[in-house]
């Protein structure tokens, strides 16, 4: 499905974005694989070359614009051009308080890796899309409903929703798609002790009756980052086994 493409992933380490940048490499993408763990980033395209693919892994905080911008260059410079990337890197609250107990540097720690990174990501993103492209970011339930204890990370969520719309928008002209992805519950690190503690009540609002896997929401970005989804563009799309349709 990518084949020929060149593919850009942020949060490429660990988790979805690991399992997203392997998956794309199956599909034939070759790969620049971004994390502010650098060397993780590293290990991830050292398994997609073990697999045969080809793929750069660089450090990159994407809270900073220079970082960014640099990436997407480093994508350019290996590849020669950037056709697709998915915005991925985000960060958990550090714990679940209510909404007034949130200290200012909590809050922005949240918003400027979930929210503003991915602004970051795509305004240097969109001006490499020469001959267009597809932009997947990472929202969450958490941008379609709200979950109680988690002021930041629903404010950044939904604001990945709308940011995604007006970059549809804005860039329809340009042959550029952005779209986001909704996860729901996921076995991930960054989810596991939320998981871990609550799986139930979890599970008995899931109507498919499991929580999702990284594949899950790989195979989700792969599409929306091929031509077959040539006409999808500004949706928030939920990848949650039917939890928010409750």
């Amino acid at each position: 499905m990518l084949a020929g493409k060149v593919a850009l992933v942020t949060g490429g380490a660990s988790g979805i974005g690991r399992a997203t940048a392997l998956r794309m490499a199956e599909e034939g993408a070759r790969l620049l694989v971004a994390d502010r763990d650098g060397e993780g980033a590293t290990r991830t395209a050292a398994a997609i070359a073990q697999a045969g693919g080809q793929a750069r892994g660089i450090a990159a905080d994407v809270t900073r614009e220079a970082d960014v911008a640099a990436m997407v260059q480093a994508a350019l410079e290996t590849f020669g051009r950037l056709d697709c990337a998915f915005n991925n890197a985000g960060v958990a609250p550090a714990e679940a308080q209510p909404l007034a107990e949130i200290a200012a540097e909590e809050w922005a720690r949240v918003i400027n890796i979930n929210l503003t990174g991915v602004f970051l990501c795509l305004k240097h993103e969109i001006a490499a899309m020469r001959a267009g492209g597809a932009i997947v970011n990472t929202a969450s339930i958490a941008g379609r409903i709200a979950l109680p204890k988690a002021g930041a990370y629903v404010a950044a969520k939904h604001g990945v929703i709308g940011l995604t719309k007006v970059a549809a928008l804005d860039h329809a002209k340009d042959g550029i798609r952005v779209n986001a992805i909704c996860p729901g519950y996921v076995e991930t690190p960054l989810a596991s002790r939320s998981i871990e503690r609550r799986r139930e009540a979890i599970l008995a609002r899931v109507p498919l009756g499991r929580i999702g896997t990284v594949e899950d929401i790989a195979e989700s970005v792969v599409w929306l980052c091929s031509d077959r989804a040539g006409f999808v563009t500004g949706e928030a799309i939920a990848v949650d086994g039917g939890h928010t349709a409750n």
